[in-house]
């Protein structure tokens, strides 16, 4: 695991580099205007032996999702890099609002240099944007059109990590814990708790967790107003 770490910081030095070239290569507006232009970004160079979680284009990715237009413009298909349970440097994706796009690379490479375990990062479009199915999988998410009333996963400024080894748990209810089944063990690599070092990097960021909202320790979830 430790060669394959190595490994992935060299592969983000040398991608780093090449975003600062291509920044000093760019066209002035004049030219073009990127933001009328939707396209699926360049996939960046795998590590050796790395694991495909997901391989949507961003079309495929939001496919039937039933969101409008208008959302779905705000939307951005990221790939990702994360340990997983076997212990192996996998590539997800994440769907997720442009607006935090550079806040989930940021947390997946902080993540993945703490050694943090993600099980999987797979759009929702593979669970038929059912999002029990998705954390019953202990899948991690962002963008899934449902409750837009309330829930920020409905214009993807809200991601949950881990659900099945990070329930929801009700404070003051008899009601189950979500997922079914799920478990929250702290001494399992990829379950959150106060103090965390993941949580407070996800609160430097700016983000709430679920953690401290009133009726529930909502502990995979995290969103951003």
């Amino acid at each position: 695991m430790k060669l394959h770490y190595y490994l992935f910081l060299l592969f983000i030095i040398i991608i780093s580099c090449n975003e600062i070239r291509r920044e000093k290569g760019t066209k002035s507006n004049d030219d073009f205007h990127i933001s009328e232009i939707r396209e699926d970004p360049a996939p960046e160079p795998l590590l050796p032996d790395t694991l495909i979680d997901a391989e949507f284009t961003f079309d495929e990715a939001t496919k039937d999702s039933g969101a409008p237009e208008s959302i779905i413009s705000q939307l951005e298909l990221v790939d990702v890099y994360y340990i997983s349970t076997d212990g192996k440097i996998h590539k997800g994706q994440i769907v997720t609002n442009r607006l935090i796009s550079d806040d989930i690379r940021e947390i997946f490479k902080f993540m993945l240099a703490e050694g943090f375990v993600i099980e999987k990062a797979v759009p929702i479009v593979r669970y038929g944007w059912n999002d029990s199915l998705s954390m019953a999988d202990n899948n991690s998410y962002s963008f899934c059109y449902r409750n837009v009333s309330y829930s920020k996963h409905a214009e993807g400024m809200a991601i949950d990590i881990n659900p099945k080894f990070n329930p929801l748990r009700w404070k003051n209810s008899d009601r189950p814990d979500e997922p079914a089944g799920a478990v929250s063990d702290t001494t399992v690599n990829g379950t959150l708790h106060p103090g965390h070092p993941v949580v407070n990097e996800f609160r430097r960021l700016g983000f709430r967790w679920g953690h401290t909202f009133t009726k529930y320790y909502d502990d995979h979830h995290f969103e951003k107003r």
